[in-house]
């Protein structure tokens, strides 16, 4: 009798641990960021707050596409990073919870505007500019000449050593597409592109991808944000960056708390949290040089300087809304994927 006494107590205290785990605070967490800032964010916030976070990392496009797969079930809390475009389209389509955080008098202009013009269900946590980078062994090796100009990449000579990532799973594809629509103008964009596609030797899933190819060697030339070059050269890749000449377009990379969040408290709170200097300071641990969007928060020495890149005048409400994305992305499919290389 003793014996299977103890073992019913011991069978309530290990039910009791169970109970209480799972009503332990949590946070399932989507990031869109590169692997080792999503990580570092993770772990940190555990250790500032104590809640169990449940990480996921995948390219923008992709998450957005998850949200609206898990609509009517949600099972992420937040999005903390990537482009804000696929951010201003899940607030749009109302797969995104209105938020106005205490923090925001510590923020930035721009990161308040990207809040107002999605009505409060985002919020900019940083911004960079488009540009790409080139390995510069293997430009010389190939004889090639230094490309200083988007349209530089089109000429023949380049054929097969640009990469850039696929703009249906990548928000820096995504507004690399946008950005030659505005550059260009809608019809003269779409012909680079298609000119550009004749030189491109993969499309990748991820948008940080065509960089750390050329950093190994894999590929000449990346088409990717500005401070993902920079990145790859201060790792000691051989890895030069380029503003283009023509002007450039750019990111507000942004935050969201999912529409029906389980845990919403948590979100919150992790939403606050990522908004302060402390948080947005531990990119420089992990060597990610966009600018963040707290004003306490400081910024590499390394980052590109914003305010000598010529930046065009970005359209977030156009090039944010669901429909444009939709039929850009659907005509780039139609005209652009399909042609020979």
């Amino acid at each position: 009798m003793k014996k299977l006494t103890a073992t019913f107590a011991g069978s309530l205290i290990a039910l009791s641990a169970s109970v209480s785990a799972s009503y332990a605070d949590k946070l399932t967490f989507y990031c869109s960021a590169q692997e080792e800032w999503c990580q570092l964010m993770a772990r940190s916030f555990e250790e500032a707050t104590g809640i169990d976070v449940n990480m996921t990392r995948k390219s923008s496009g992709e998450t957005f596409a998850q949200l609206r797969a898990e609509e009517a079930n949600p099972k992420g809390d937040v999005w903390w990073g990537g482009t804000g475009d696929p951010h201003l389209q899940a607030a749009e389509e109302g797969l995104t919870e209105e938020y106005l955080s205490p923090m925001r008098e510590q923020l930035h202009d721009w990161a308040i505007s990207q809040a107002e013009s999605a009505g409060n269900r985002t919020i900019g946590i940083y911004s960079g500019a488009l540009g790409y980078g080139y390995n510069t062994d293997l430009l010389a090796a190939n004889d090639l000449p230094e490309p200083a100009c988007w349209k530089d990449l089109l000429k023949p000579e380049y054929k097969g050593h640009v990469q850039m990532a696929n703009p249906n799973s990548s928000g820096t594809a995504y507004t690399t597409l946008a950005s030659m629509v505005q550059i260009f103008g809608e019809d003269e964009g779409f012909e680079y592109m298609k000119g550009l596609h004749k030189n491109i030797n993969q499309y990748t899933k991820s948008g940080s991808a065509p960089i750390k190819a050329a950093g190994r060697g894999e590929t000449t030339i990346g088409i990717v944000f500005m401070h993902d070059a920079v990145a790859q050269a201060v790792a000691g890749f051989p890895v030069k960056v380029v503003a283009p000449c023509e002007g450039t377009g750019y990111e507000i990379g942004s935050m969201s708390i999912v529409k029906g969040a389980r845990n919403m408290e948590e979100a919150k709170k992790f939403y606050d949290w990522a908004l302060s200097a402390e948080a947005q300071n531990l990119a420089l641990e992990v060597n990610a040089f966009q600018v963040p969007s707290n004003t306490g928060a400081k910024t590499s020495d390394k980052a590109p300087d914003m305010s000598t890149i010529k930046l065009i005048d970005y359209d977030f409400k156009t090039y944010g809304s669901s429909d444009e994305r939709k039929r850009l992305l659907q005509k780039w499919d139609e005209e652009v994927s399909t042609l020979p290389q």
